[in-house]
């Protein structure tokens, strides 16, 4: 797996949040390292930093020194009371410095864990460091956040990705064109994880056909994420056409390319911030969508729900002529 292969090895070799590498540097250097709080998306690097800043602490005793525990698979009160506690109150002979529990997705926890959590941590504070990796900080129970120093890692620039994901397709003598670049940006949104697992099983799914190079369309198709051009037509069908007209092309478009009505909606709401349409017939169609995908989450019919978003374009359309009004 590429997201392990060219996973960062120390401070050097990540990418971004230089700011964050900087002030995690200096604790380090001065022996001064406190709880940590990382929070921020998926895929942002929150987990490959604290190991990058652990193999820099502890070289080779690094795996006498670190306890790793997924919290989304030991999430319980138990976890707390025996294996972390019992991790935390010893002492290597041959080792110095204070040892770190880092607990990934520590989100899921349950909060009778997160309670338990906060007294140990203050406890065995002179021997052992926490490190707390979430992805949505209000689920962490406010004693602990504040025994914890926080740092919140941003989704990651594009020029970064961009430049890091070249890298690799050069080393994996893998043909990627621009406009398959800047696919893999725009359904990565920031998530390095998600842009490698697609950019390797994009990878592989082309071998073979026009000489393995990664095109947008291959992409999309990988993924089966709607292509910009197929929602963008869709969009101006939802608009122009009439109601039997749009629910036809509407339903040929999803049966050939495979497409769920959630992933037009979802893409459609950037259309929508950008299109001529005037600003009640906007708020009428954001509210619109938000409604449809509330009502598709909780199970109504995707017929209805078709129905519904080609009848609030045609309505947002009239609105924007004048011929209707909220």
């Amino acid at each position: 797996m590429w997201i392990e292969k060219y996973r960062p090895q120390g401070l050097d070799d990540l990418l971004s949040h230089q700011e964050i590498i900087a002030t995690l540097r200096t604790l380090i250097s001065n022996n001064r390292l406190p709880h940590l709080l990382f929070c921020g998306p998926p895929g942002t690097g929150k987990t490959s930093t604290i190991l990058a800043c652990a193999k820099e602490m502890y070289g080779s005793s690094f795996k006498s020194m670190v306890l790793e525990l997924n919290a989304s698979d030991d999430r319980g009160i138990g976890v707390v009371r025996d294996q972390i506690k019992s991790f935390a109150s010893t002492k290597r002979i041959f080792s110095s410095g204070v040892k770190l529990i880092v607990l990934d997705e520590a989100d899921a926890m349950t909060t009778a864990a997160q309670m338990a959590l906060r007294r140990v941590v203050e406890k065995y504070a002179a021997n052992t460091r926490f490190c707390i990796i979430c992805n949505y900080v209000n689920k962490i129970i406010p004693a602990l956040q504040s025994r914890c120093t926080k740092f919140r890692f941003g989704p990651l620039p594009a020029d970064d990705v961009r430049k890091r994901v070249l890298e690799i397709a050069a080393f994996e003598s893998v043909s990627i064109s621009s406009d398959g670049l800047e696919a893999l940006l725009i359904l990565g949104k920031g998530d390095m994880r998600r842009i490698l697992n697609v950019l390797q099983s994009t990878h592989l799914a082309s071998s073979g056909a026009r000489g393995g190079e990664i095109t947008a369309d291959a992409v999309y198709s990988n993924t089966g994420a709607p292509h910009p051009g197929d929602v963008k037509a869709a969009w101006g069908w939802l608009l122009e056409r009439t109601f039997p007209d749009s629910s036809a092309k509407l339903r040929t478009l999803m049966q050939d390319k495979g497409l769920a009505l959630g992933d037009i909606i979802t893409e459609l709401f950037p259309l929508v911030s950008t299109s001529s349409l005037s600003k009640n017939a906007k708020m009428y169609m954001f509210e619109s969508l938000s409604d449809i995908e509330y009502r598709m989450a909780t199970g109504s019919l995707e017929k209805l729900n078709m129905a519904a978003l080609i009848g609030c374009c045609k309505f947002a359309s009239a609105m924007n002529a004048g011929s209707f009004s909220l």
